[in-house]
């Protein structure tokens, strides 16, 4: 028996390859399948099912493609209904791979769907579970992702108690936890950054599977700062579902190298939104005009995700040398497959086809505190809720990169700011987006703020009431 965990960082995603005998499963996989079929070649297999946990919000799965080149079976768990042939499992079921077994656990609650598959292995004992969304290492699956469901987000989360305690607590402790996400996911709010765990230790760790918690604790606790979706949730939610463009036909048409003039061109004539994945000190020194910087060496995907609400836009790229397919394909696996070519030579060939280049100016977190000390500056930090809440400086505006299209009437076009978020990643994103909005006078604070926590700045610190002194909570 054989089980490989293939996670990927920037969606913070895992996959899993199992093998026996000869014979494979694969779960919960990617938009781009070829690496699960080399694997399975070079190791002289068949994979004989694809298993899906839930219809996934964050990514489109690869089940599709997976199943037409292999011939494998597309397994669901109960109450799935989709576009295509599918085998929908019944609760309890059990698929053989080779010399063990899967048995379909239904737990519902992150979707009605959901579905937990336990691994039994050649000896009968019960080996691990791939708890998909329902169970994460510190935390379990948000229950407010449900497809064109009547119920509320409470009525998932008291079904999400039942299926934890029902069918996930009673297994032994020594059972493998191999969920399908880690930190970074929004899919859970407090996900740890380890990726394999054993049941017991969840049994112990994790706030949800608390022996003495009620129902009613468990719906407030679980409901409890959980921040709203990304738009994008519900749109790859429904191409799961429904059905999408196979990943080699989006590869051929979004890979495609043009001309500066081409691709000047085909911006203008398909209304494209041009896409700049490079560094963000390559962004910052020298881009096309009105173009929009969301880099390959962050959370690119989720970013793009959050903040492209059509998944239709014609896109444009401007990418590092070699990158172009990755960046293809990192925008497939959320489903933006209409890429339309990218600029061959990047920027260099635009500059020599002697056309307008933009920059944005950053400054140290040092020159920051100073021009802050010595100025009224306009301020906006653009981190999460919970990130500003923590600690900021004192004074400044909250502006989250995650709302920026709900709260652009907050700011002004006449004015000049100095953005900064955690690192520096987020804020040439929110920079790059307000000066293709009109507002020229952006500066970038680099290293965000990391850098400027280390200045004498002021700041507005978040404290725990339960570490205030008895004086200090009247």
């Amino acid at each position: 028996m054989k089980i490989e965990q293939i996670y990927t960082g920037c969606l913070a995603q895992g996959a899993y390859y199992i093998e026996s005998n000869g014979e494979a499963a694969i779960i919960d996989p990617l938009r781009e399948t070829k690496s699960y079929i080399d694997k399975a070649n070079a190791n002289g297999v068949k994979i004989k099912y694809v298993f899906e946990t839930h219809f996934h919000a964050d990514f489109v799965s690869g089940h599709l493609d997976l199943a037409k080149a292999t011939g494998a079976t597309i397994v669901f768990g109960p109450n799935a209904t989709t576009d295509y042939e599918i085998y929908s499992a019944k609760d309890e079921e059990v698929f053989t791979i080779g010399n063990i077994k899967i048995k379909t656990l239904h737990t519902p609650g992150h979707t009605l769907e959901s579905t937990t598959y336990l691994l039994i292995d050649e000896a009968g004992k019960d080996h691990a579970i791939f708890s998909g969304d329902t169970l994460f290492l510190g935390d379990v699956g948000r229950p407010d992702l449900a497809i064109k469901s009547d119920l509320t987000k409470e009525d998932l989360a008291g079904m999400l108690f039942d299926s934890l305690r029902n069918k996930i607590m009673p297994l032994a402790d020594d059972v493998i936890v191999y969920p399908a996400h880690g930190a970074g996911s929004a899919c859970g709010k407090n996900l740890s950054k380890e990726t394999v765990g054993l049941l017991g230790e969840q049994k112990k760790t994790n706030y949800a599977l608390r022996a003495a918690m009620t129902k009613d604790e468990f719906v407030k606790e679980v409901l409890d700062g959980i921040a709203p979706p990304p738009q994008y949730f519900s749109k790859n939610a429904m191409l799961n579902k429904s059905g999408y463009a196979t990943f080699e036909t989006v590869l051929e048409k979004g890979n495609v190298p043009l001309t500066p003039t081409a691709f000047e061109v085909l911006a203008n004539e398909e209304n494209a939104l041009v896409l700049d994945v490079r560094p963000q000190k390559d962004f910052l020194a020298a881009h096309i005009p009105n173009s929009i910087f969301i880099g390959l060496n962050g959370s690119f995907a989720p970013w793009v995700g959050a903040l492209i609400t059509d998944l239709k836009q014609p896109i444009l790229l401007i990418v590092p040398e070699g990158k172009s397919a990755e960046a293809v394909t990192r925008l497939s696996r959320v489903g933006y497959d209409n890429t339309l070519g990218y600029l061959e030579g990047g920027i260099n060939a635009w500059k020599m086809a002697k056309k307008d280049t933009a920059s944005i100016t950053s400054i140290s977190a040092e020159e920051f505190a100073n021009r802050f000390k010595n100025n009224k500056l306009n301020v906006l930090d653009v981190r999460k809720d919970g990130e500003y809440q923590a600690k900021h400086i004192e004074g400044i505006q909250h502006f989250a990169l995650d709302f920026i299209d709900k709260n652009m009437n907050e700011i002004d076009a006449n004015k000049a700011y100095h953005i900064h978020c955690a690192g520096g990643y987020r804020s040439v994103i929110a920079a790059s987006i307000l000066k293709a909005r009109g507002f020229h006078k952006v500066t970038d604070v680099a290293g965000g703020f990391g850098a400027i926590k280390k200045t004498d700045l002021p700041f507005t610190e978040f404290v725990c009431p339960s570490t205030l002194s008895k004086e200090e909570e009247k």
